[in-house]
C-alpha cells in the first residue's frame, strides 16, 4: 500500500500553471516520490536525538471514544506537530512540536469505530452504535465501557461485538488509519509510523502490545486479541508479514498490570522457555514501553527498598482493579537481568529488551507529557482538575495516582521513517518521563580513559566503542564507560547520572547495584560509587514554582566497573534525574487555590533511563 505525502492545493495549482504555460509533461514535473525525498536528507554521522510517541489512541478505539475523544488519527498528528487542538472543549498543544509519532488504536474496534463516527458506513444504523453517539453522561459512558467493552476484552476468548460491521469496514478503518499516517509523513522534519494495538488481557493481566510497521508496506487487516489472544501466535502473525515483505516490531506495555504473564517462565503451551521461543520474542520484540499513564514499570518501592529513587510514579492504584497484584518479577529491571539467565542457559535472551515510552493518552493527544500543562488523558474520566483529584479511569486507576505517561528518544542518522525504525529495532533508544533531556551511552574496551567533551564523548564512542542497546562480548579486562546527559532546554537542571548493573554471580544468581557516576553541585560520590548528599529542592509547593539554582544544566563522566568479572554475564543502564520539580497534581492545586493532595506526592524527580549495554562473556 504505497502512499504518497499531500499536497497543499496551492501547489497543484502552481503545477498546474507550469503545465499550461510551458506545456511541460505531468511526468517531469511530478512530485518525489517518499524513497527519493528520504534519500536527499544528509545522514547525521554522529546521529541526533529524536523525540516521540510509540502509544496514543484516538476516536478510532473504542475506548477512547466513550471517554468522549474526537480527535481522529490525522488530528492527532496535527497535534503532535504543533497545532491546537479541542480536547475536552478546550484549545490545548503540545507546546513543543514532536519529532515523530504513531498512532496505535486498538485494534480490536476501528470497524466498529468508523461506522460510528463515518455516515453511509455499513452498520452505521446499527442500534448498538446509535446509543453510543447518544451516550450524554459520563455515569452512561463508564457503565456502556464496562458493558460493552471491558467483560469481552478482559476475559479469554475476547470476541467481534453484536454491532460489528464486518471485514470491509474494518479494512476501511486501517486504510484510514494508514493514509492518514502516509498524509502527515514529512521527511527530515517529521515522521509518522503505521500501528496499532493488539489488546489481549487474560483473566484481566495486561498483556497488550503495540505492533509498529517500518514502512507502508502493511497487510490488509491489523491481528487483534479477537484473532488470537495470544501473543505466540501474534508473533507467527508477524513472521507471516515478514515473509510479505513488512518490517515490523512489537512493543508491551504495562508490564507491572500484567498479573505475571508478562515474564512467566512457561510458553502457552505450558512448556519451559526454549531457545525458539528466546530467539522469536526476542526478534519480534526488542523493545519495551517503560512508563505510561499507568504507572511507571521499571521497579517499585516495594521491591526495591534500598533503590531511594524507587519511588517515582508507582501507581499504586493500579492494584485497586482487575484483581491486579504488583510482584517483583513484573517490572522491567528483574526481567532485563533475569534474561542474562536464559542467555547463559539458551545461548538466547528473550528479554534482551531496549527501553522505550509512550503516554497511551485516549484523547488523541500524543506526547502531551508536560506537567504544568497536564490536562488529562482520558476524556471525561480526568478531564477536569476536580475529576483528577476525586474520581478513576475507568478499570485502571485512580486519577491521582496516574501519571502523564512518557515518551522515547532515538538516536538516528536522521529523521525518516527508515532510520527511526532501524533506531528501535537496534535499541539505540532511551525513554524521558517528559523533559527532552539528551543521554548518551557508550561502552568499549578501547575507549580513552576520558573525553575531553561531548563532542568528543560520541565521537569516540561511536569510533571505539559500542552504543547503548549494543552488545559486548569476550572480554578479559573491564570496559569504559561513557555517560553524558543534558538538560531539557526548558526544563530543570540535573541531579545526577547513575548506572545500574544486573549480572549472574558465579553460582548463577541474579545480583544488581547501583551506582552515581556523575552528580551535580560537587558533592562527593563515595567508595561504594554513591552520592548520599541529596540535590536539594527548590520547589515553593503553593506556587507550584521551582528555581534552577541547583543542579547541572550538564554532566559527563567515563565510569570502569570496579566489580567487573569477564566471566559473569551483566548489563548496564542509566538513569539520569533532575532536581525536584512540582508534580502535575500541585500544579492543579495551585490553580484552584486549594491544598496539595496529601495521598500523592507533591514534587517528583523527572528522568530519563537509556536503554542496556549488555556483556557476554
Amino acid at each position: 500500500m504505497k502512499g504518497k505525502l499531500a499536497r497543499p492545493a496551492t501547489a497543484l495549482l502552481k503545477h498546474t500553471a507550469l503545465v499550461v504555460a510551458f506545456s511541460v509533461p505531468v511526468s517531469a514535473i511530478a512530485e518525489p516520490s517518499l524513497a527519493e525525498q528520504e534519500s536527499t536528507i544528509a545522514p547525521s554521522p554522529l546521529k541526533d536525538a529524536y523525540f516521540g510517541e510509540l502509544h496514543l489512541h484516538t476516536s478510532y478505539s473504542l475506548d477512547a471514544y466513550i471517554g468522549g475523544a474526537r480527535l481522529t488519527p490525522s488530528m492527532a498528528y496535527r497535534f503532535a506537530k504543533g497545532e491546537s487542538m479541542d480536547v475536552n472543549g478546550r484549545a490545548h498543544n503540545i507546546g513543543r512540536p514532536l519529532d515523530f509519532a504513531a498512532v496505535t488504536d486498538h485494534a480490536e474496534y476501528i470497524g466498529e469505530m468508523l461506522a460510528t463516527q463515518v455516515p453511509g458506513t455499513p452498520g452505521y444504523d446499527n442500534e448498538k452504535l446509535d446509543e453510543l453517539r447518544n451516550l450524554s453522561s459520563y455515569e452512561e459512558q463508564e457503565a456502556w465501557f464496562l458493558r460493552e467493552v471491558v467483560a469481552n476484552s478482559r476475559g479469554g476468548g475476547p470476541k467481534h461485538t453484536a454491532f460489528y460491521p464486518g471485514d470491509v469496514a474494518l479494512q476501511n478503518a486501517w486504510q484510514l488509519i494508514v493514509d492518514a499516517a502516509n498524509a502527515h509523513y514529512e521527511p527530515g522534519s517529521f515522521t509518522t509510523l503505521i500501528g496499532f494495538e493488539w489488546s489481549a488481557a487474560p483473566k484481566g493481566g495486561n498483556m497488550h502490545r503495540n505492533v509498529v510497521f517500518r514502512d507502508d508496506k502493511v497487510p490488509a487487516a491489523p491481528f487483534s486479541s479477537i484473532d488470537s489472544p495470544d501473543e505466540e501466535q501474534l508473533w507467527d502473525w508477524m513472521q507471516q508479514q515478514e515473509a510479505m515483505g513488512s518490517s515490523l516490531l512489537a512493543i508491551p506495555h504495562n508490564s507491572n498490570a500484567s498479573k505475571g504473564f508478562m515474564f512467566e517462565p512457561l510458553d502457552n503451551s505450558e512448556n519451559p522457555i526454549d531457545a525458539e521461543y528466546a530467539r522469536l520474542r526476542s526478534h519480534f520484540e526488542p523493545l519495551i514501553e517503560m512508563m505510561q499513564i499507568k504507572g511507571n514499570s521499571e521497579v517499585h518501592r516495594k521491591f526495591w527498598p534500598a533503590d531511594e529513587f524507587a519511588d517515582f510514579e508507582n501507581g499504586d492504584s493500579v492494584e485497586t482493579f482487575s484483581k491486579r497484584s504488583f510482584a517483583k518479577q513484573n517490572f522491567v529491571r528483574a526481567a532485563v537481568i533475569e534474561g542474562l539467565s536464559y542467555q547463559r542457559s539458551l545461548a538466547a535472551n528473550p528479554y534482551k529488551l531496549g527501553f522505550v515510552g509512550g503516554t497511551d493518552s485516549h484523547n488523541g493527544t500524543p506526547g502531551d507529557v508536560t506537567e504544568a500543562t497536564y490536562v488529562g488523558s482520558h476524556g471525561a474520566a480526568d478531564g477536569s482538575i476536580e475529576r483528577r483529584r476525586n474520581d478513576s479511569i475507568p478499570g485502571w486507576i485512580h486519577a491521582r495516582d496516574s501519571s502523564p505517561g512518557s515518551i522515547t528518544g532515538v538516536y538516528a542518522a536522521k529523521n525518516t521513517r527508515g532510520a527511526i525504525y532501524d533506531a528501535l529495532r537496534a535499541r539505540e533508544t532511551f525513554v524521558t518521563s517528559g523533559p527532552r533531556i539528551k543521554p548518551r551511552f557508550f561502552a568499549g574496551a578501547n575507549l580513552p580513559i576520558k573525553p575531553r567533551d561531548a563532542r568528543q564523548l560520541v565521537e569516540r564512542g561511536y569510533a571505539d566503542g559500542q552504543p547503548m542497546g549494543s552488545t559486548l562480548t569476550t572480554l578479559s579486562n573491564p570496559p569504559t564507560f561513557y555517560v553524558h546527559a543534558l538538560k531539557d532546554p526548558e526544563g530543570a537542571n540535573l541531579d545526577r547520572i547513575q548506572v545500574i548493573k544486573g549480572w549472574l554471580d558465579s553460582e548463577g544468581n541474579t545480583q544488581e547495584r547501583i551506582y552515581d557516576v556523575a552528580v551535580s553541585d560537587d558533592r562527593a560520590i563515595n567508595e561504594e560509587g554513591r552520592c548520599t548528599t541529596p540535590v536539594g529542592n527548590t520547589v515553593e509547593v503553593a506556587t507550584a514554582t521551582y528555581e534552577n539554582s541547583i543542579g547541572a544544566t550538564e554532566l559527563l563522566a567515563s565510569w570502569t566497573d570496579p566489580d567487573f568479572d569477564p566471566a559473569q554475564p551483566a548489563l548496564y543502564y542509566t538513569r539520569t534525574l533532575e532536581i525536584p520539580t512540582p508534580r502535575w497534581t500541585t500544579y492543579d492545586a495551585a490553580r484552584i487555590e486549594q491544598a496539595v493532595l496529601d495521598d500523592v506526592p507533591a514534587t517528583l524527580q523527572e528522568r530519563v533511563w537509556s536503554s542496556p549495554i549488555w556483556y557476554v562473556p
